[in-house]
């Protein structure tokens, strides 16, 4: 089949990967004048255990296969990884129900290797840890995202696919047993093709409602949940991540660490409008306050803007998360089209294990 691939992040890009390893025709398209200039390159760039996700849910499933897949994949292409494990920390009694929580669904998620351990426990490992109780997560680590993304685009062009840029896909409509893909950029065109994945992230939803026979009720809207992220200019504190107990609307602010060592911090949940990515310096205030909770030796003034993401989500301030959507043809009634929407945290973990689901949903 000659497959079309819309969007150039990391679930783009697996799914053109395992659709080409399937023996395929595939045509990446994507917006920008590279890969993964969206969400895929504005996370933690955390490879996630799968703690926190309902189980048997979307999120849950394949964060968890994801997690195999991914360190496989690492493995295999010489992407840079660590495995550095997590800490999440109760830093007051009243939280440590919602660890023990934590502890128990992860257990029903499959996630391997979990210990409880106590206050001083954590400690013992994290000297500069301040909390009442933590769950360790060793399974919990690190990745080069653009690495990654690399390492996916080469397999895709090694089995003959190609990634075609400056090439936003503005219609997708249906003639006879093709669907058409009418393209914008400096070289409109109509192309046809035998099936469709829509993986455009923030561009989802609005390429969905442009989908000829797809239900103008089925796009789901766009929910924008901004997070900013300081960096720590000083020498490193911890060797393993550290959350805090969940907020609402993401994991809290945390500590991760890059593959050089280098500590940041990040990200808070911003609700916004529209895609604007600068840190406002001012925002640092909160994260004094949220990072001595479990790091009280935090030295004044330490912490510099970085960057910031964009989570694309389908619910927002005071509704229950949602689960990623994956709406395929028995969903939705149309032949050969995949509609992803969604895909935040954790889909870059998640995204070798969605990428064969994609596949199968095409029969392809």
């Amino acid at each position: 089949m000659s497959i079309l691939v819309v969007g150039a992040g990391i679930v783009g890009l697996a799914s053109a990967r395992a659709l080409a390893l399937r023996g395929h025709d595939v045509v990446v398209a994507e917006a920008a004048d590279s890969i993964g200039t969206g969400i895929s390159s504005r996370n933690s760039e955390v490879i996630h255990a799968g703690l926190y996700y309902p189980t048997d849910s979307l999120r849950a499933r394949h964060c968890v296969e994801g997690r195999r897949r991914l360190y496989a994949f690492c493995e295999s292409h010489g992407v840079p990884h660590a495995r550095l494990g997590k800490l999440v920390v109760a830093t007051a009694e009243a939280e440590e129900p919602a660890i023990v929580a934590i502890h128990e669904r992860a257990r029903r998620n499959g996630v391997a290797h979990l210990r409880l351990l106590t206050g001083a426990e954590a400690r013992e490992i994290e000297p500069n840890l301040a909390c009442t109780r933590a769950l360790l997560s060793p399974e919990t680590g690190i990745v080069d995202s653009h690495a990654l993304m690399l390492a996916l685009q080469g397999d895709i062009e090694t089995r003959g696919g190609m990634l075609a840029f400056r090439t936003p896909v503005e219609r997708l409509l249906r003639d006879g047993d093709a669907w058409i893909a009418l393209t914008g950029g400096e070289a409109a065109a109509e192309m046809p093709f035998d099936a469709v994945v829509n993986a455009a992230s923030f561009g989802a939803p609005a390429l969905a409602a442009r989908t000829e026979g797809y239900e103008p009720a089925r796009p789901p809207r766009l929910v924008l949940a901004k997070g900013s992220y300081f960096s720590y200019a000083g020498k490193p504190a911890f060797r393993r991540l550290v959350y805090p107990a969940p907020v609402e609307g993401g994991l809290g602010i945390h500590l991760t660490l890059d593959l050089a060592g280098r500590m940041r911090f990040g990200p808070d949940v911003e609700w916004t409008d529209g895609l604007d990515f600068t840190v406002d310096p001012s925002r640092a205030d909160a994260f004094y306050g949220a990072i001595r909770r479990y790091w009280p030796a935090l030295p004044d003034g330490s912490l510099v803007p970085d960057y910031a993401g964009i989570r694309p989500k389908l619910t927002g301030p005071g509704e229950p998360a949602e689960d990623f959507r994956i709406d395929g043809p028995r969903e939705h009634g149309l032949p050969g089209i995949v509609h992803l929407f969604g895909i935040e945290s954790p889909g870059l973990t998640a995204s070798l294990s969605l990428a064969e689901d994609v596949a199968d949903r095409l029969n392809a």
